[in-house]
């Protein structure tokens, strides 16, 4: 039976998630918390094998409670379960010591695939996150430093025209760098490229 702790700031959340993992057979919830001072109290009591943790809570914030709980507890495994769906906040988290990620609008069945996942030493994305993860590590080594540029100028609203006097360049010169732009993001309108581009990170 995998132990697992909870914390996040809405109780009718965490009740529902200690329903679900109670009804799953193999984890059972040990303790909750409500917030960052109430979890370091839990962690001093007994350690879960899983922690999950919520990022806004009323006192601190659960991203960057990681580090502390590593270096305090290296055998609790985290994984963040939040509403943050942003490529930054995902990134920030993992590089803070999370284990997953899993945001709150995901099934039921991810949810219990993660804390196993985790459990057992594995690091789990849930499909959100994980496909953002993979079209950021796919698209971000192939765009160019030109790419970014009017990339960046496309978002802010400039014509083609506008930019190629932007940057010192012939009007046919940016319509090649926003048309390889529109390929590389799979984008097909200005409105979906400004889209992704934000989703990515890229500007």
């Amino acid at each position: 039976m995998i132990r697992v702790a909870v914390v996040d700031d809405h109780k009718i959340v965490a009740d529902g998630l200690e329903r679900l993992i109670n009804e799953s057979g193999t984890t059972s919830v040990v303790g909750k918390a409500y917030s960052v001072t109430e979890c370091r109290e839990l962690l001093k009591t007994g350690q879960p094998d899983v922690l999950l943790l919520d990022i806004s809570l009323p006192d601190g914030n659960g991203i960057e409670l990681c580090p502390e709980i590593k270096r305090k507890y290296p055998q609790v495994k985290i994984l963040m379960l939040t509403s943050y769906g942003e490529l930054a906040t995902i990134t920030h988290a993992l590089d803070a010591g999370a284990d997953g990620y899993v945001l709150k609008n995901s099934m039921p069945e991810e949810v219990l695939e993660g804390i196993r996942t985790v459990a057992e030493g594995g690091r789990f994305l849930c499909d959100r996150v994980n496909s953002l993860l993979q079209n950021y590590e796919k698209h971000s080594l192939e765009l160019t430093r030109r790419e970014l540029e009017v990339l960046r100028h496309i978002k802010e609203g400039l014509t083609s025209t506008e930019i190629a006097d932007r940057i010192c360049r012939s009007f046919d010169t940016v319509r090649s760098y926003r048309k390889a732009l529109y390929i590389k993001l799979n984008a097909h309108s200005t409105r979906e490229l400004i889209s992704k581009a934000v989703e990515l990170g890229l500007v």
